[in-house]
């Protein structure tokens, strides 16, 4: 039995974690993490070829549906965050309500991923300042960009909080514009007449390619939320986790509508999905640079260019934060060398973080001096890691919640308690599940199976079995029963 709710403290991570991280995300901090979290090239960039590829109705529908499903992972890891708030986050849920091998694979798998997404960040920053300076050398901005995200999360938790705050701000600012003046396009207050529905019954439109189409963007749709979860994360360094993390969820949904479906529907209203600038996924053919174009803004490209580096920044700053928290995490539990959960005087896990920038830069010099292959693989095997990470958080939710009644506790005394459980972590592991299984479809039905594509579409799978089963037969570890879950936020 845990021990009675009024005494539990109300910091966790000063518990378990560690006593030397320090809670120093404010609340302004954490509601920027969670506002501009999801904000990236998926919607800047990625919006193009998905409106191009299942039409109108079609991304809609798909972004519609993946939103509801990220609002119930959310609201799954808000309960979980706000009652232990802890650095670990996946990885110390999942050892403590399901499996301790379970959380072994999900931290290593988490690690890995967000290290070669901080390689593919430095890539990205590379291409980017290329738009402005042609003949310049793509090392050169890689370190550049790397030492500065190295410089704000080293520096403290706060350095981290700051550039993420900033670096959301403008992209926040940015969606908000691009939206006002859709509608005035819309309406034909800016530039032109009203544009009407033409552009939903244009051709095959709203649903280019049929149930086929729509379902094909799943995954695109899926990749565009992706660093949602990472407020759980941000959850252990929190001043006031209890407060600021239920604020932060709450806005999930509200997000999720003003930021993709409504930036969606304008792209949408304005660009028909016949254009085949939409194919491309450059700066120069982003539906927001034809769009501010059309509205008379001259300088488009390198206005939008220069937000989508600030997205690169943010999601390479993120990437270096997450890491070393769950490393950190990790080492704590014993899932990880020890020395890593070391910290200097500032409560950062300096260690943790020179391995994660050390990977991330011998990725992208083996991206830049090699053939590329092997990074290519690396990259395919942590494609579809978000997908694994949501079913492991609305596990560990489901698990949680029957574990914490289970043992008496009251759900009165939950700090924020999801909306539509337990229909909310069932929807989204089912979501989950259907979009893995048949992530690659299109190589199975096109007459020929091509086994390459499909072995490195599906390779993160058995990498993250690997890790589980590997630990698991290892250790020894089985799946732990509701009674023993420890729902209690004090070390035993």
């Amino acid at each position: 039995m845990g021990i009675p709710q009024q005494e539990i403290p109300p910091k966790m991570e000063q518990n378990e974690s560690s006593p030397n991280l320090q809670q120093k995300l404010k609340a302004r901090h954490i509601s920027m993490i969670a506002l501009g979290g999801t904000i990236g090239t998926g919607i800047f960039l990625g919006s193009g070829p998905a409106i191009h590829t299942a039409g109108p109705g079609g991304v809609l529908l798909a972004y519609g549906i993946i939103g509801i499903m990220v609002f119930f992972i959310m609201t799954s890891l808000g309960e979980l965050a706000s009652f232990m708030p802890t650095s670990g986050s996946i990885s110390t849920y999942a050892t403590r309500f399901i499996d301790p091998a379970l959380g072994f694979a999900f931290g290593w798998n988490y690690w890995f991923a967000w290290a070669m997404t901080l390689a593919a960040e430095l890539s990205a920053s590379a291409l980017i300042m290329k738009y402005w300076f042609p003949d310049s050398s793509s090392l050169l901005w890689s370190s550049l960009f790397l030492g500065l995200l190295f410089f704000l999360n080293v520096l403290s938790v706060k350095g981290f909080g700051e550039g993420e705050y900033w670096f959301s701000f403008i992209k926040v600012a940015t969606i908000i514009i691009f939206i006002a003046v859709g509608i005035l396009m819309i309406f034909g207050i800016m530039n032109g007449e009203p544009t009407g529905f033409k552009n939903f019954t244009i051709g095959e439109a709203p649903f280019v390619g049929g149930a086929l189409g729509t379902f094909s963007i799943f995954l695109v749709a899926g990749f565009s939320f992706s660093g949602t979860e990472s407020i759980g994360v941000a959850a252990g360094e929190s001043e006031n986790p209890t407060k600021t993390i239920p604020r932060a969820i709450r806005s999930v949904f509200w997000r999720i509508l003003l930021f993709y479906v409504l930036a969606l529907l304008v792209i949408a209203f304005l660009v028909p999905y016949t254009n085949e600038s939409l194919q491309s996924d450059a700066v120069i053919n982003s539906p927001f640079t034809i769009i501010f174009e059309k509205a008379g803004l001259a300088i488009a490209a390198s206005i939008m260019n220069a937000v989508i580096l600030t997205s690169v920044l943010s999601a390479g700053n993120g990437c270096l934060y997450v890491t070393s928290r769950i490393m950190y995490a990790m080492a704590k539990d014993g899932q990880a060398p020890r020395f890593f959960a070391k910290v200097n005087k500032r409560g950062v896990p300096v260690l943790a973080l020179l391995a994660t920038t050390l990977i991330g830069m011998l990725a992208f010099l083996a991206s830049i001096f090699g053939d590329g292959k092997v990074y290519i693989w690396l990259m395919n095997s942590v494609g579809v890691t978000t997908f694994i990470f949501w079913i492991g958080i609305a596990v560990s939710h489901y698990r949680f919640r029957k574990a914490y009644v289970k043992q008496g506790f009251s759900l009165e005394d939950l700090p924020y308690r999801a909306k539509w459980y337990p229909f909310g972590p069932i929807f989204a592991v089912i979501v989950c599940s259907v979009i893995l299984v048949g992530q690659n479809y299109q190589g199975f039905i096109s007459g020929h199976i091509d086994w390459i594509n499909v072995l490195a579409a599906y390779l993160g799978i058995p990498v993250f079995l690997l890790l589980w089963f590997g630990f698991k037969f290892i250790k020894k570890t089985k799946v732990i029963p509701l009674e023993e879950c420890k729902v209690e936020m004090k070390e035993d």
